[in-house]
């Protein structure tokens, strides 16, 4: 008989969990060898607990991080949808056709004023103004506000990577 592995909450994590867990963060593609050195373990605890975080959700997965200007998107806009009416047909609609856009690298569901905000690139002005045209003529959209990021100060995807207290 096969024993399943408990699942874990963030509470059950202990420090060497956590510390596989920055290191992984902050560069994926770390040998176990190098990675096992790092936290104190040897090779195959040190992967089983690897395994075992990605099995229970704590890694999602493994990505690589792309330079945008050198992909030719100098432009990063911050826009703010919004809904007349809440159908769920209508914001289903919405959220099904945003999130096949491969420009909008971040759509969120909000509270306040606005009902989404989204973050998008393009790669001038012109490309931008086609988009959001796109977006404006998604059915039940009735407000469109965009905000142009004229200067990047921060851009990291990760988490903190704490001890519940």
């Amino acid at each position: 008989m096969i024993k399943k592995q408990k699942d874990l909450s963030h509470d059950e994590l202990d420090s060497t969990d956590l510390q596989i867990l920055r290191k992984l963060q902050s560069d994926a593609r770390i040998s176990n060898s190098a990675l096992s050195e790092q936290v104190n373990l040897s090779e195959t605890p040190c992967w089983r607990r690897w395994k075992r975080l990605e099995e229970n959700g704590y890694i999602e997965q493994y990505r690589t991080v792309l330079n945008r200007r050198k992909m030719g998107y100098d432009i990063v806009v911050f826009t703010q949808v919004s809904f007349a009416s809440h159908e769920v047909e209508l914001t289903n609609r919405f959220e099904e056709l945003i999130s096949g856009f491969e420009w909008v690298q971040m759509c969120h569901c909000i509270t306040g004023n606005v009902d989404y905000l989204l973050q998008l690139v393009a790669r001038d002005m012109d490309e931008f103004s086609e988009r959001i045209t796109l977006i404006r003529r998604i059915p039940g959209v009735t407000a469109v506000q965009s905000h142009i990021s004229v200067k990047e100060v921060k851009r990291d995807s990760d988490l903190p990577v704490e001890p519940v207290p």
